[in-house]
C-alpha cells in the first residue's frame, strides 16, 4: 500500500470515526431495548410431544394503490428507479404453528421485500403483540423473500446516495399489513397434521462467486387439516429472487409464481415461501442472462417460480411429524465495521438499530439469531438475519490456496454440524437484513477506499459482496452466538 493509499483509507475511517463519536444519543439504543419485543421461545428444549398440531395462515397485501401519483423507487438493483406499474401484488404471508404443549405458539412471517430492519421487524412485532389479538405465543419471526423488484424497505435505493429511499406512509401500511396477516393466521388456526419431506432441485441454480456450493433441496412442510378444507403449504429453497433484472415494475419475483402454482393446482390451499442461504451468490441457473437482458426476463421469472411450484408439489416421499416444536432466538451484538453503513445510519438512510462502544467512536449493531426443531429432531432450521454464505453453514470452504487471504476457514462448527436433526436448512433474511454474511478467509476490502470500492483479488476475482456486509467478523459471530444458543436449549 502506498502512502497515498494510506493515507485515503485513514481519512475516511477518521472521518467516520468522528461522526460516531458525535453523533447525537437519539442514533443509538441498547442493547436491552433492541430486544424488547423478540420473544425468546423456549428456555429449554423438550422431546414430549403434544396433543395435536394447530396451524393457521394469513395474508395481507401491501402493494401502494397510489403508485401513479407518488415516487416510490424499486429496491435491489440500480438506485433512483422509480416504479411505473404494478407486474404482481407484494404481500406478507404468515403461518402459526402450535404442539399443543402448552407453552405457545409460534409464527413465521415473510415479506415480499428485499430486506427490512430488524427495527421495523419489533414495530411489527410489537403491533401484533399490543393488539390484544394474540393468544399465547413464544416466538414471532418476520422474514423478506428477498425480491429485487419490491419497493425500497431499507432506504438504500433512493433519488440519491444520501437520501433515504423509504416512503413513511408505504411502510406503516407495511406494518400494519404484516401484523394484521400475523393476527390472522393466528385467528384462523385449525387441528390436523404435519408432514414434512424434500427432494433436490437439479439444474436450476447457480453460485456466481467460488467456492460454488449450496443447498440444493427444496424443502416442503403440508399441514393438511381435520376438517378437510385447503391445505397449507411451507416452502424453503435458496436463490436470490433477482429474475425480472433492471425493472420499473413492482413484482414479488418467482415466489409469487411458485406460490400460484401451487394454490391454482390445490384448490383452497394457501402457500408461504422463505428463503435460504443465498449469499455467494446464489441465483438461478440462467441468472448471467438476466444480467445482460439476452433473455426474456418476465417469462423466465415466471416460468421458474411455476417449476418450483410443480417440484414442491411433486415430493411424495414426506413423512409425519410428531407435534414438537421447540424454539429459541437471543439478541447479538455485530461489531459496525463497515463505516458507510454508519453513515448510512447517521444520514438517516438506514434506520437499524446501532449502539456506541466505549471507545465512544465505535458502533455495533444489534441483532438476532434463532433456532427451531419439528419432530422427533427430524428438522432443524437455523434463523439467520442476512445472506448467509452457504459454506458457513456447510463447511465447504475455499481452501488456503484459492482464498482471497490465502488463509484456511477457521471455524469451530459449521452450522450443519450444531445439530443431529435429521434434515436442515437455513431461513435467511430472517428477523434483520445484516448483507453479505461472508467466510473470513475470503473477505477482502479495497485498500484505498473499503466498503465503498470493491476489491479485486491476485487471482482477478471480483470481491463486490464485502461492501454489502457489515464486517468480516459477522460470519464467526453468528456461528458462536447460534452454536451457544442451541447448547443453552439443552443444558
Amino acid at each position: 500500500m502506498n502512502f497515498k493509499d494510506s493515507l485515503t483509507k485513514k481519512s475516511v475511517n477518521t472521518l467516520i470515526n468522528l461522526i460516531i463519536s458525535t453523533m447525537p444519543k437519539r442514533y443509538f439504543t441498547t442493547q436491552e431495548s433492541s430486544d424488547r419485543f423478540m420473544l425468546t421461545g423456549d428456555k429449554k428444549f423438550c422431546s414430549d410431544p403434544g396433543e395435536k398440531w394447530t396451524v393457521g395462515f394469513g395474508k395481507k397485501a401491501y402493494t401502494p394503490e397510489d403508485y401513479k401519483e407518488k415516487t416510490y423507487y424499486i429496491a435491489g438493483y440500480d438506485s433512483n428507479n422509480p416504479v411505473k406499474g404494478i407486474l404482481d401484488d407484494l404481500y406478507a404471508r404468515a403461518v402459526y404453528l402450535d404442539d399443543n404443549r402448552g407453552d405457545g405458539g409460534v409464527i413465521f412471517c415473510a415479506l415480499d421485500c428485499v430486506g427490512i430492519s430488524r427495527k421495523d421487524i419489533n414495530d411489527i412485532r410489537k403491533l401484533a403483540l399490543e393488539s390484544g389479538r394474540l393468544g399465547k405465543v413464544k416466538s414471532i419471526n418476520i422474514s423478506s423473500t428477498h425480491t429485487h423488484a419490491g419497493i425500497d424497505t431499507q432506504g438504500l435505493w433512493g433519488e440519491k446516495i444520501y437520501k433515504c429511499g423509504k416512503d413513511k406512509a408505504f411502510m406503516e401500511n407495511l406494518k400494519k399489513s404484516a401484523a394484521q396477516a400475523v393476527i390472522t393466521a393466528f385467528e384462523n388456526r385449525k387441528d390436523g397434521k404435519l408432514f414434512w419431506g424434500y427432494t433436490p432441485v437439479e439444474d436450476m441454480q447457480a453460485d456466481v462467486r467460488t467456492p460454488v456450493t449450496y443447498d440444493k433441496n427444496l424443502t416442503r412442510f403440508r399441514f393438511s387439516p381435520d376438517d378437510k378444507s385447503g391445505d397449507i403449504y411451507i416452502v424453503n429453497f435458496a436463490s436470490h429472487a433477482e429474475l425480472l433484472g433492471t425493472t420499473s415494475l413492482v413484482s414479488a419475483d418467482f415466489p409469487a409464481y411458485l406460490i400460484k402454482e401451487i394454490e391454482e393446482n390445490e384448490p383452497g390451499s394457501d402457500a408461504v415461501f422463505f428463503n435460504g442461504a443465498v449469499g455467494g451468490m446464489i441465483s438461478a441457473k440462467e441468472i448471467k442472462k438476466v444480467y445482460r437482458d439476452s433473455i426474456d426476463c418476465e417469462a423466465y421469472m415466471k416460468d421458474f417460480g411455476k417449476q418450483l411450484g410443480k417440484i414442491a408439489l411433486s415430493i411424495k416421499d414426506e413423512a409425519e411429524l410428531k407435534p414438537i416444536l421447540n424454539i429459541k432466538s437471543k439478541g447479538v451484538i455485530i461489531p459496525g465495521e463497515n463505516t458507510v453503513l454508519i453513515l448510512a445510519r447517521y444520514l438517516k438512510v438506514l434506520n437499524n438499530d446501532i449502539g456506541r462502544t466505549e471507545k465512544r467512536n465505535k458502533a455495533c449493531i444489534y441483532s438476532e439469531v434463532g433456532y427451531m426443531e419439528l419432530g422427533d429432531k427430524d428438522v432443524a432450521v437455523f434463523l439467520i438475519p442476512g445472506e448467509l454464505f452457504p459454506e458457513l453453514y456447510n463447511g465447504e470452504f475455499l481452501t488456503e490456496k484459492d482464498s482471497a487471504n490465502h488463509t484456511r476457514a477457521s471455524y469451530k462448527k459449521v452450522l450443519a454440524d450444531m445439530t443431529e436433526c435429521k434434515h436442515k436448512f437455513v431461513v435467511g433474511l430472517c428477523n434483520d437484513e445484516l448483507g453479505y454474511i461472508l467466510a473470513e478467509n475470503d473477505f477482502l476490502l479495497n485498500k484505498t477506499l473499503p466498503y465503498i470500492n470493491k476489491a479485486t483479488d491476485d487471482m482477478d476475482r471480483d470481491h463486490y459482496e464485502e461492501t454489502n456486509s457489515t464486517g468480516p467478523e459477522t460470519g464467526k459471530i453468528i456461528l458462536e452466538e447460534t452454536e451457544k444458543l442451541i447448547k443453552s436449549a439443552y443444558n
